[in-house]
């Protein structure tokens, strides 16, 4: 547990520091081999926990030390050990044990066994009048940035609690199951005699009671199944394909709506992104669901000149870079990586893709405008001013109560996602 507890406190230094909490973890696992299942898991559990609940534990944590502390590695070891304290089942006392004893291995660590000690100890004696006082603040409460509690405030001030909320929450495990290969109801049967609890949301999507390895999931090999969120399911019925029709799929990668449209409709479609290594992503999903798209397309969908044939599209999906900040929950550095000044930067890159994904759409044709942010300088906003500039578009209703304004708020069912469907008139 030592070297899992170093573990974690590194890769959350890693990420506060400015990389992504991905790449962290595979950079650790390919530096360490010699890591189990088990300790992999430990690792990656500790690491999104304090990264989720960083906030929280940051503002105990400086409630418990008389002083400041100014080596991040110890502090980073005692963000870990106050997430197994508020947030696991082991005993407390031995993870108060194993945390002095990994503060050995640090270069700073020599000789402050007594302080680590003392802070987790103090932390089990007066853990609920802590967390009281760390949820005093608004970042202590809510385990986000301030701008981000602010922000929400503003533009959702009767559930910003609500949202805050659930963005701290563990995702939920949903599943597409593919109508090529089996029907959604035979495919319930499968989990019930499988001993798997889910529940049917409806169409083809069901939700695990609780999150497992896909391999223990019946026939996940042969591509009877996928792994994808309920909110993110949406696109596929929002998009109105038919079979035949020539359809785009732009930033598409790792292409989990590409093969959702595929298993819907025959259709002719361009999977399109401009990383070629997420690609290759895209490719191992279409072998494995034993699908297939016309053209796989390295490129940039703001720049079609580069890579378009001069076939205009029936439909196109644009879903855009953006904050993520729906998805937070599944990727929890996400709140301490992005700045505010972000959005305006990511605003920018979506008007453009929109702008020059609208010129390669048949006339009647209908693109569907998507993100997974809530924040509505990249939603709402962008639709408006997009609207305002092309006399030539309108805007879709979408028939679906969970909406409101094309707004998909994450809950326990689903993420955080925008949707605006545009017909070119």
């Amino acid at each position: 547990m030592i070297k899992t507890q170093l573990a974690a406190a590194s890769v959350v230094g890693k990420v506060l520091s400015g990389a992504s909490l991905t790449d962290s973890l595979l950079n650790l696992w390919r530096a360490d081999p010699t890591l189990s299942r088990q300790q992999k898991g430990a690792i990656q559990d500790f690491s999104y926990g304090v990264l989720r609940f960083y906030g929280q534990l940051q503002a105990i944590l400086n409630r418990l030390l008389k002083k400041p502390l100014h080596d991040k590695c110890l502090i980073h070891l005692l963000l870990v050990s106050l997430y197994q304290l508020h947030y696991s089942k082991a005993q407390p006392y031995v993870i108060v044990d194993q945390a002095v004893s990994a503060s050995r291995h640090l270069a700073a660590g020599k000789g402050m066994q007594g302080l680590v000690n003392a802070v987790l100890r103090n932390f089990i004696r007066q853990r609920e009048y802590l967390v009281a006082q760390a949820a005093a603040g608004d970042i202590g409460r809510y385990s986000h940035p301030q701008w981000w509690i602010d922000k929400l405030r503003q533009q959702y001030p009767h559930n910003f609690q609500a949202i805050l909320e659930a963005s701290n929450q563990r995702p939920p495990m949903t599943l597409r199951v593919n109508q090529r290969k089996i029907p959604a109801t035979e495919y319930c049967q499968l989990l019930v005699e499988n001993a798997i609890p889910a529940q049917w949301l409806g169409s083809n999507t069901l939700l695990l009671e609780r999150p497992l390895v896909v391999e223990q999931l019946p026939g996940f090999a042969e591509g009877w199944v996928s792994i994808q969120d309920a909110g993110a399911q949406l696109a596929a019925s929002f998009l109105d394909i038919k079979d035949g029709m020539r359809v785009l799929d732009a930033c598409a990668a790792p292409g989990g709506k590409s093969m959702h449209l595929l298993e819907s409709a025959n259709i002719l479609l361009t999977i399109l992104d401009n990383d070629s290594s997420r690609l290759e992503q895209v490719r191992q999903n279409l072998d494995r669901l034993q699908l297939t798209a016309e053209h796989l397309v390295c490129g940039d969908a703001a720049n079609p000149n580069a890579w378009w044939d001069g076939r205009r599209y029936d439909r196109i999906l644009a879903d855009v870079p953006c904050s993520a900040s729906g998805v937070v929950r599944r990727h929890p550095d996400i709140k301490w990586l992005r700045r505010e000044n972000d959005l305006a930067k990511f605003a920018r890159m979506q008007q453009s893709i929109l702008n020059a994904l609208w010129k390669i759409l048949n006339k009647d044709g209908k693109l569907l405008y998507v993100t997974c942010s809530i924040f509505t300088e990249e939603n709402a906003m962008q639709i408006e001013r997009f609207l305002e500039s092309h006399s030539d578009a309108r805007r879709l209703p979408l028939n679906d109560e969970t909406l409101v304004n094309g707004q998909l708020l994450p809950n326990i069912r689903h993420d955080g996602f925008f949707y605006a469907l545009l017909q070119k008139n």
